[in-house]
């Protein structure tokens, strides 16, 4: 089993979840957040003074998944969450972590069955 996060634009969540609905991939759980990185956020201008958005608005996709959908999960969240072809900076990461449990709270499920 791993947990599957994802930082993406806000833009690309519709997207995103299309292409992981094609992947059979029905559960997620979707955080707003904020964050920079190469983009070291933007300058905008309020009532004619300048000031620096250090932080952007970003979204946060958490995904539980069993070892076979692994793969396709990450492809469905490359192809939805890219801006063009060659992608642009900003598109956001894809982290896989280790996942020891899961307990489905319902029935008392517990590791790949809970899923």
């Amino acid at each position: 089993m791993k947990l599957i996060i994802a930082i993406i634009q806000p833009t690309k969540l519709d997207a995103v979840k299309e292409a992981l609905t094609q992947v059979d991939v029905h559960r997620l759980t979707v955080l707003d957040c904020q964050g920079f990185g190469r983009q070291k956020g933007q300058t905008g201008n309020y009532r004619g003074t300048e000031f620096s958005v250090n932080l952007l608005r970003k979204v946060q996709l958490q995904i539980a998944v069993n070892e076979e959908f692994v793969k396709p999960t990450i492809e469905a969240i490359l192809s939805g969450g890219r801006s063009g072809d060659a992608g642009e900076i900003g598109d956001g990461k894809i982290f896989v972590l280790p996942m020891d449990d899961c307990i489905r709270i319902r029935t008392g499920e517990t590791g790949s069955e809970a899923i």
